[in-house]
């Protein structure tokens, strides 16, 4: 079996096709340079047989505490020793030395870096083996997978404009920050513009249940919100639950759930309706999948997201996607925001992603222009 053989490691600084903004904070906008913190790492791995596997993960501290420097630093000290002695098949064993090595505390320690790894591997997995990432995770259920548009944080022209440049997108994500006031604006602004289509609300942490009951009281005639994910911080899994008994939608949690057994405890507290399954706070494919397995028994539904990736993350997504049955389109925006992906290969027509059937992840990575475009990270 073909042993993996080297580990390069490259951040890029990815430019943004429009601005978009979260209840935590900006991410990014068009004709600025992204900061080194918020760059893509991109992860290739090697294989004895000369076999490449390609991962990637965006480092976003004002989502999670991962930044890119942390993700480069303990890819390249702290998992590439352990992948020089394994083989892409050795996922498992993969993650059981990385836990042992960085120790997680209550979660899963340093996700986002041992995703970009786990994709990695599931690449070169899938071609050693001449099979699609899917065929790995037990073959896929659907062959496309709809996507939800994602329409950040702004004043109502903006947020009008981007959701009626979004008319292929079959649902709406709808950002808010936690000002009453321009929060109702922008959710009647989308509401208008999308007609019969759902709206999911994303508040990113930015929200006290009493003013988000406000907001409620404020949008209760629109009929198409179909849920709020994590009004709340991440760490307040009981003001989750006494939401659940404060307003009449579903509630969905995100950052307050990365792995698992992170949402066993939430199923236990009746704290959740929804959980967003996200490929990098779970640490990987299988992880996410574990995270959907256990919603499913515990009987909440999945909404599928990403957090703005290029096109190898993107691709690996559709890869676990594929299988599960999602509660709204996937919101995975990335074709949507960012100004390129770095790959060929992917298919998507009037919003609908093609799960793709080629080997590993079905892309052709444009590795020139990643190390053209690779960047020093400043440690200071």
């Amino acid at each position: 079996m073909s042993r993996i053989s080297q580990v390069e490691v490259f951040p890029v600084a990815v430019p943004f096709a429009r601005r978009f903004v979260l209840g935590s904070g900006a991410v990014g906008s068009p004709g600025e340079r992204p900061d080194q913190a918020t760059a893509v790492i991109f992860v290739k791995l090697t294989t004895e047989d000369g076999v490449v596997g390609w991962g990637e993960q965006r480092a976003l501290p004002t989502w999670s505490y991962e930044t890119a420097e942390t993700m480069a630093v303990v890819i390249k000290r702290h998992l590439a020793p352990i992948l020089l002695e394994l083989t892409p098949f050795d996922v498992e064993l993969f993650h059981q030395r990385a836990a042992k090595r960085l120790s997680p505390a209550v979660s899963n320690g340093f996700p986002f870096a041992r995703a970009a790894v786990d994709v990695a591997m599931h690449d070169a997995a899938g071609k050693l083996a001449g099979v699609p990432v899917h065929a790995l995770l037990g073959g896929k259920v659907y062959d496309e997978i709809p996507l939800c548009s994602a329409i950040g944080v702004g004043d109502p022209e903006s947020v009008r404009e981007h959701a009626l440049q979004s008319s292929d997108y079959s649902a709406y994500k709808v950002k808010i920050g936690g000002d009453l006031d321009a929060d109702t604006a922008a959710i009647e602004t989308v509401a208008e513009v999308a007609g019969d289509k759902p709206l999911w609300l994303d508040a990113n942490q930015s929200y006290r249940p009493s003013l988000l009951k406000q907001l409620r009281d404020r949008t209760a005639g629109i009929r198409t919100i179909h849920c709020v994910e994590q009004p709340v911080p991440s760490t307040d899994t009981l003001a989750m639950q006494r939401l659940r008994g404060l307003i009449d939608l579903p509630i969905a949690i995100d950052e307050g759930s990365f792995s698992a057994q992170d949402l066993a405890r939430v199923i236990r507290l009746d704290a959740a309706d929804l959980v967003v399954v996200k490929v990098c706070k779970s640490g990987g494919l299988r992880n996410a999948l574990k995270t959907a397995q256990t919603a499913q028994a515990g009987g909440l539904e999945i909404l599928a997201s990403g957090l703005t990736d290029c096109g190898v993350a993107f691709a690996a997504a559709l890869h676990v996607f594929s299988q599960l049955d999602l509660a709204l389109p996937a919101e995975l925006n990335g074709p949507e925001l960012l100004s390129d992906l770095y790959v060929e290969g992917l298919t998507i027509t009037k919003a609908v992603a093609t799960v793709p059937t080629a080997p590993g992840l079905g892309v052709q990575v444009d590795e020139e222009r990643i190390r053209a475009e690779s960047i020093a990270l400043d440690y200071s």
